[in-house]
């Protein structure tokens, strides 16, 4: 099913916390256009939202390290742990997932490997295979990456998929989902991003081929997530 503003009857609000431009909800962004839209860009001081008028949550990524003193990271980390304790469905994109890992207890710390850069694939573990939110995607899945840091799973989580890299790529607890490589890809994001970070020539190529199984992955996290919203 495709997640447009066909599917919802009563839309629900799904609000973005954005740290950086580029590093916006993307092809999430366009998928969820049905359900009430709000971004906060709190990177550059927008205020942390309600959690009263937040039916869905996505936190999406940025170059911002966990372990470094910032009250905003703080800020946000105690909201998202009072969005999980409150049963709210929940999106983290690479340092959303991280800080989603960081409310619910995990450590988040610089990963030995060093940096996880560019395209790459990331392998379903047996949960990951089957969880509705990666049905039919097979066994693994090529995506974008970029981040140095890395995260331990939280306690009682369900461990969806890693890397030649880092173990730790894609976890469940309860509504939330955590995910370390970028699902939101579009052709902007794409662009901006291949003026910073080594990208083949071939990336527009692999935007291409990869959006499907993004869409089909977004879609069903929408789906699943609204379904969840009284």
């Amino acid at each position: 099913m495709t997640a447009g503003a066909e599917v919802y009857a009563r839309p629900p609000l799904l609000v973005v916390l954005e740290h950086v431009e580029d590093e916006g909800p993307g092809l999430i962004g366009e998928m969820a256009a049905g359900t009430g839209l709000q971004v906060h860009r709190v990177g550059t001081g927008d205020p942390l939202p309600n959690l009263d008028r937040m039916p869905l949550l996505v936190v999406m990524g940025g170059p911002q390290a966990l372990y470094a003193p910032d009250q905003r990271l703080r800020d946000e980390v105690g909201l998202i742990h009072d969005a999980v304790t409150r049963g709210l469905p929940i999106l983290g994109v690479c340092l959303g997932a991280q800080l989603l890992a960081a409310a619910c207890g995990a450590a988040v710390k610089p990963g030995e490997r060093g940096p996880e850069l560019g395209l790459g694939a990331i392998t379903l573990t047996g949960s990951g295979r089957d969880d509705p939110v990666f049905a039919g995607c097979g066994p693994a899945l090529p995506v974008l990456h970029w981040h140095s840091d890395t995260f331990e799973l939280p306690r009682g989580s369900c461990h969806l998929a890693s890397s030649d890299a880092y173990v730790n790529q894609a976890f469940r607890l309860g509504r939330a989902y955590g995910f370390q490589f970028h699902i939101e890809m579009d052709a902007q994001l794409l662009e901006a991003w291949s003026r910073q970070i080594p990208l083949p020539e071939d990336a527009q190529g692999w935007l291409r081929q990869s959006e499907p199984m993004r869409r089909g992955v977004i879609a069903r996290w929408l789906q699943q997530a609204v379904d969840a919203v009284p």
